[in-house]
C-alpha cells in the first residue's frame, strides 16, 4: 500500500526557495491539496472519457431508511456523501475524494467549491481540479504507481438477488474503502459502478434490464449496463485512497433473457413429471442437469428412487452464448418417518427406514413453537432441531430465548417434501427431561400420484422499466469530512508504495 508523506514545513521551504531561486511574477502558482464532495457524474467523467459507451453517471436513490447513510469509517459506503429525504430514505450523491487545485481556481469557485477541505499532506492519489466557465472539471485519478493484482481472479455469477450479474474478487488484495469501481471490456467500453446499487462490501452487482429490483426494494438502474451482456470483461478496476487496484481477467458475460421454466411437482420414489420452457432464444442449445437417477428429455423428467425434497433443474446453453436458466420443484410423500421419543429427541418411526428418517431431518424447513414459526434454513434461520434429531433448548431467535426453562411447549415440525407435519408437546424442567408423550402427524398438503401433476413451481424473470435516479449536482449538501490544517505552499513530495 502507499504511504502518505507529510509536506516540508512552510518556513523551511520558504528559506530554501528564497536562497536558490528569486521570486518572480512568472513563478508557478501554488497547488493546494484537500478533499471535495465530487458528484458521481463529475467523478467518473474523465474515467469514462474515450470509452465507446461514454455516459453520465447518476446518483443512486435508495429505498432503505438507513443503509444509504452509512458512510463513516469502516461502514458500508465509507467515503460517500449523501442527501436525506423527508421519509427517511436518501440518495448517495457521490464520493469525498482527495483533490489538487490551485488557489486561484479554488477562489473562482466561490461558495460552490464542493465542500473543499484542506489537508496538510500530499495524498497518495488524487484528482486534479481545473475550472472552465466557472465549473470544476475533475481529472482521472492521478496515480503514479497503480496496483495490478495478478494473483486475484474474478468470479461471475448470473444467479443473484442483487441484479442480473454479480462479481466476486477471489484472493482480493487489501484495498480499504472503495470509492469507485469500473468494469472494462474488450470492445473498449467502460462501465462505472455506484454504491449500494452496484458496490457492496467489495462485490459488484448490476442489472442489464432483466431483474430490475432487489430485495431491499431498490429499483436498479440498468440502461447503461445493457451492453455488458455478451461482452468480455478484460479488467475490473477499483478506486481507493491509494489509487487504482486493477484486476485483469478474461471473463465472458453470458446473455440473459426474459424466459421462464415451469416444472410440475410430483411424488417421490420412482416416477416422472413434466416441464415447459417459455421465451427461450431460438439459437439456445439446451442441455439439462438435476441430480443422479434423473433422466431429462424435452418436456419430461423421469427419476428412480428419488427421496422427498426440493430439486433444481438447470438448463444450460451448450454454445456458451446464453446464461443458465434454473427452476426448483418438489417431490413429496405422505410418509412420516419420524416420531417424538421424549427427552427432547426425534427418532425413526416404526416401520420407517434410516435413510428416510435422515432425509426428513435434513429437510426440516419450519419448526413452530407455541404458534410461532421459525425457519430452519437460510439467512436469519433458527435451528431448533439439530442433525441428530435433538431439540436445542438454548437456541435463541431475534426476540430472545425460545425455551425459557420449565414448561410445556406445543411443537410442529415441517420438512420440505413431507406432506404431514410432526406434532407433539415438549415438556421440560430446564434439563430437557420428560416422559415420552404420544406423537401425532397432521397432513398439510395433498399431491398427485406419479403420473399426474399438481402444483407448478416457477422461476422466471421479467423486464420492466427502471426508475431513473436523480442527476448529481454541485456538491455542498452533505456534512464534510473532518477539517484538517490549511494547505501549505508548493513543496517537494515523495510517495511510494510498499509491495
Amino acid at each position: 500500500m502507499k504511504k502518505i508523506t507529510s509536506l516540508i514545513s512552510v518556513t523551511a521551504l520558504a528559506i530554501s526557495v528564497i536562497g536558490i531561486v528569486p521570486v518572480t511574477a512568472g513563478a508557478e502558482e501554488n497547488v493546494i491539496y484537500g478533499t471535495m464532495n465530487i458528484p458521481y457524474a463529475d467523478f467518473y467523467m474523465a474515467e469514462l472519457s474515450g470509452s465507446t459507451n461514454e455516459y453520465e453517471v447518476d446518483a443512486v436513490s435508495s429505498a432503505t431508511t438507513s443503509k444509504w447513510s452509512k458512510n463513516g469509517a469502516g461502514e458500508l459506503f465509507e467515503g460517500t456523501y449523501n442527501q436525506a429525504n423527508d421519509d427517511g430514505t436518501g440518495t448517495i450523491l457521490g464520493v469525498t475524494y482527495p483533490v489538487a487545485v490551485t488557489q486561484s481556481d479554488l477562489d473562482s469557485l466561490g461558495e460552490n467549491n464542493y465542500n473543499f477541505t484542506a489537508v496538510d499532506y500530499v495524498p497518495s492519489a488524487y484528482k486534479t481540479v481545473t475550472v472552465a466557465e466557472g465549473k470544476a472539471v475533475f481529472s482521472a485519478v492521478q496515480d503514479e504507481t497503480p496496483t495490478t493484482s495478478g494473483e486475484s481472479s474474478i468470479k461471475l455469477s448470473t444467479d443473484t438477488p442483487w441484479g442480473d450479474y454479480l462479481i466476486d474478487v477471489e484472493n482480493a488484495p487489501e484495498m480499504g474503502a472503495i470509492y469507485g469501481a469500473m468494469i472494462k471490456t474488450s470492445d473498449g467500453s467502460i462501465y462505472a459502478m455506484g454504491h449500494e446499487a452496484n458496490i457492496w462490501r467489495g462485490e459488484l452487482a448490476w442489472s442489464s434490464g432483466i431483474k430490475t429490483s432487489e430485495p431491499h426494494g431498490n429499483t436498479l438502474p440498468y440502461e447503461n449496463f445493457v451492453g455488458l451482456m455478451g461482452s468480455t470483461i478484460n479488467e475490473v478496476s477499483f478506486i481507493t485512497l491509494d489509487g487504482y487496484v486493477n484486476i485483469p481477467t478474461d471473463t465472458y458475460v453470458p446473455v440473459k433473457f426474459d424466459g421462464s421454466v415451469n416444472i410440475s411437482e410430483s411424488t417421490s420414489g420412482t416416477g416422472k413429471t413434466s416441464f415447459t420452457t417459455e421465451n427461450f432464444p431460438a439459437d439456445y442449445e439446451k442441455s439439462y442437469s438435476i441430480a443422479d437417477n434423473f433422466t431429462i428429455t424435452d418436456g419430461e423428467i423421469s427419476y428412480t428412487n428419488a427421496p422427498a425434497g426440493s430439486y433444481t433443474m438447470t438448463i444450460s446453453d451448450s454454445s456458451g452464448k446464453y446464461a443458465d436458466m434454473s427452476a426448483d420443484f418438489t417431490l413429496s410423500t405422505d410418509n412420516m418417518p419420524a416420531q417424538y421419543a421424549g427427552n427432547g429427541v426425534l427418532v425413526k418411526a416404526d416401520n420407517a427406514d434410516n435413510a428416510d428418517f435422515e432425509n426428513f431431518i435434513k429437510n426440516i424447513s419450519i419448526v413452530t413453537v407455541n404458534g410461532t414459526d421459525y425457519s430452519a434454513s437460510g439467512r436469519g434461520s433458527t435451528k431448533i432441531i439439530g442433525d441428530d434429531g435433538k431439540i436445542d433448548t438454548s437456541v435463541s431467535s431475534r426476540d430472545g430465548n425460545i425455551f425459557n426453562g420449565q414448561g410445556t411447549y406445543s411443537i410442529s415440525v415441517k420438512a420440505t417434501g413431507y406432506n404431514k407435519t410432526l406434532d407433539f408437546n415438549f415438556e421440560t424442567d430446564g434439563n430437557t427431561s420428560s416422559p415420552a408423550p404420544a406423537t401425532t402427524t397432521t397432513t398439510t398438503t395433498t399431491t398427485a400420484n406419479n403420473n399426474n401433476t399438481t402444483t407448478t413451481a416457477t422461476k422466471s424473470t421479467s423486464s420492466s422499466a427502471g426508475k431513473e435516479s436523480p442527476k448529481t449536482g454541485v456538491a455542498g449538501v452533505a456534512i464534510p469530512v473532518t477539517v484538517m490544517a490549511v494547505a501549505v505552499a508548493t513543496a517537494f513530495t515523495v510517495k511510494k508504495k510498499n509491495k
